[in-house]
Parts: C-alpha cells; structure tokens; sequence
C-alpha cells in the first residue's frame, strides 16, 4: 500500500552503462548524476574509487588517467538526479490545480490569488457634511484618492448614490460614519441593496444616541452580499435622524464617513 500521491517513476533495478573505450579520459553518462558517489565505476572488473580515480557531474564523467582501447568500463548508477523541467506554456490548466488561477483586469501577469481570492478592493467616501437626512445619499461621493491608497482590480462605479459591482461574486460591503449628535437626538446609517435594480431593502441598519449629551461618534454597518448579477444587485447608503445641529462629517481629504467594497470570492 502507498500512502499519498503516487510518485511519476516505479521502482526499478539499478541501471547499467557499457562503455566504448578509448585514450581519453572523458566520458557522456547516459544519465545525470549528482557527483561521482552516484555511479560504481569499474574498468577491467575492478571497482574504482569515487573523487580519486573518477569525478562526475550531470552527464560529464571524467578519469584522473586515461584509459585505453583495450580496457573494458562500466558503470552502475545508484542514483539518478531528479532534474527540474519547466512544462511547456499552455500545457498547465485549472483541472489539474487544485485551486484556480485567474487574471485579474485582462492582465498579462498574475495580479490576482487562487479561486475565491480577493480580486477587488475599492473605497470611497462622503466630501461634505450632511446636515439634513440623506435618504439616500446621492452626492458629495468620491473614490478615495490618497496618495497611500491602494485598490485592487476594477473597483465599484457609481451613479447618483447607487453603486455597482464590476463582476459577480461574494462581497463585504462596510459603511462607516463620524458624525455629532446633538443631547436628545439619534444618527442612524443603513446598507440598501436591490436585486432587481428597482426596490431596495434595508439589509444592514444601525446607529448613536446622542441621549447623553452632544457629542462625537463613530457607527459601522456591514453586510455580506452575494452579487449574483451585475446589472441587478445593486447598494447605496442612508445617513438619517439628522436633527438639528447634528451632523455627519465628510472631507476630500480624509476618510471621515466613507464606504469599503471588498470582493472575498466567487458567487
């Protein structure tokens, strides 16, 4: 019984090489070999000894003295080099992985992971501050433009608030918000998805009291969206319970309130 993967080469007996003599001390193996302890050399039936009487080197066997035409040499290799050999382009192909490598983007080098790696990246924010309820939220956005940010593949488009995914798959979507609620007053963020590109639903929907008295705050909404089709799944955001004096942040500079889009695999 062999446990694990079944080795590309069977036992064999140990092999055999008859050579032609001649005076020269120099020799092709038929077989590549580490150095000489691989082989047992002999010529005339007596076994020679490795480094002092015969080196070897890949294919390469050479004699510390020559031999001659009358001489009989041979070899016996106890083992055999395994070499590294690069398969040919195109014959390696996702059935015979046990993951799947794709190209991200139309690429022509590897830019993403295996199946179900994390293909896309992408992040936006609010601009200005939000004083009054935006249900939804339809301007004032923007991708993230930091000189330290870094996305991954095509990223999300975005149209009147409305945000659309670049292709299918399983994607973490994050709304976080800093904002000031004033004494009595609450702030509530929603996640709304549509999967006919008509009727949104809250999916994700939480929020701060400013029961307590005014004051700073930050809130996180996540949700888990299983884009299905392209044209049809679709989010957008809400920022409401704005009274008066309350007031959720935005900025061009910084990440105040601002949404995370983040591809973690295949549909």
């Amino acid at each position: 019984m062999y446990l694990g993967n079944q080795p590309a080469l069977s036992y064999t007996s140990f092999a055999k090489q008859d050579f032609t003599t001649s005076a020269t001390t120099s020799y092709t193996l038929d077989n590549p070999v580490a150095n000489e302890n691989e082989i047992a050399l002999f010529i005339n039936f007596v076994r020679q000894e490795p480094t002092t009487a015969y080196t070897a080197s890949g294919t390469t066997l050479t004699l510390t003295s020559a031999t001659s035409a009358s001489d009989d040499m041979y070899c016996v290799f106890l083992g055999k080099a395994v070499q590294t050999v690069n398969p040919p382009s195109g014959s390696v192909t996702n059935a015979m992985l046990g993951e799947t490598i794709t190209v991200a983007n139309g690429g022509t080098g590897l830019t993403s992971g295996f199946k179900n790696g994390i293909t896309m990246a992408d992040q936006w924010r609010l601009t200005a501050n939000l004083t009054a309820n935006a249900l939804p939220i339809t301007s004032n956005l923007e991708r993230v433009d930091e000189a330290a940010f870094g996305g991954i593949g095509t990223g999300m488009t975005e149209s009147s608030g409305v945000f659309s995914f670049p292709q299918t798959g399983i994607y973490l979507v994050k709304f976080t918000a800093y904002g000031n609620a004033v004494l009595n007053d609450n702030l509530d963020i929603t996640i709304e998805v549509t999967t006919d590109n008509s009727t949104y639903n809250d999916f994700t929907v939480t929020g701060e009291s400013g029961d307590a008295g005014t004051g700073n705050c930050t809130m996180t909404a996540e949700a888990m969206i299983d884009v299905t089709d392209t044209s049809n799944v679709k989010v957008r955001f809400e920022a409401g319970s704005i009274g008066s004096g309350s007031t959720f942040y935005g900025s061009t500079d910084v990440n105040y309130t601002y949404m995370t889009f983040i591809r973690l695999g295949d549909t």
